[in-house]
């Protein structure tokens, strides 16, 4: 029979893991470092600063541009975030975007998803309540720098492109990236 101290499995645990608390750091470290080279590999050909004012064309047939959109909105951060009909990752984060856009300006940009008419059945289908772009070449997207869906672009108050992130975004991380893009452009110049 063997002898085992009167510590609990989670108690015996917690003490390996403060003795061997090195190596862990150096896994975490290397985790942390692909994250960041991951992301910056993905959005390396997103703009910096302003960007372009751009024409519009919503799924409801109403032409705009970027600055007239961004205008609806004065003194606030604005999101953008580019789908695509077709992507899998997009759709599991519609409910995302559908519980942002209820507290923030959210403009979607559909990409590659078919003409005016299809996009506004697509969003009817499944009861997406989006201001929707529609980028039917892509070329919107590409001009924005986005090569990959989805993606999220965030604006500051004076259309600075201040975080933007591609792939499945979390809820918090959405609104993480906007309430930083409203600290950052209420900062002094």
């Amino acid at each position: 029979m063997e002898n085992h101290s009167a510590a609990s499995l989670p108690q015996r645990l917690m003490v390996r893991l403060r003795q061997q608390w090195r190596s862990h750091l150096g896994t975490v470290l290397l985790v942390l470092a692909v994250f960041t080279g991951a992301h910056f590999w993905h959005t390396r050909h997103l703009p910096s600063g302003p960007l372009p004012d751009l024409p519009l064309l919503l799924s409801t047939g109403e032409s705009t541009t970027l600055g007239a959109w961004r205008a609806r909105y004065p003194g606030q951060p604005v999101a953008l975030h580019v789908w695509a009909e077709w992507c899998t990752i997009c759709r599991v984060e519609e409910h995302n975007i559908t519980r942002l856009q209820a507290d923030w300006p959210v403009l979607t940009v559909a990409m590659q998803s078919g003409d005016a008419p299809q996009v506004q059945r697509v969003l009817n289908q499944r009861s997406l309540p989006w201001a929707t772009v529609v980028d039917e070449s892509g070329a919107l997207s590409r001009g924005l720098g986005v090569q990959s869906v989805p993606a999220l672009l965030v604006l500051d108050a004076q259309g600075h492109l201040r975080a933007a992130s591609v792939g499945y975004t979390s809820e918090i991380g959405m609104r993480l990236r906007l309430w930083w893009a409203r600290a950052v452009g209420q900062a002094p110049a």
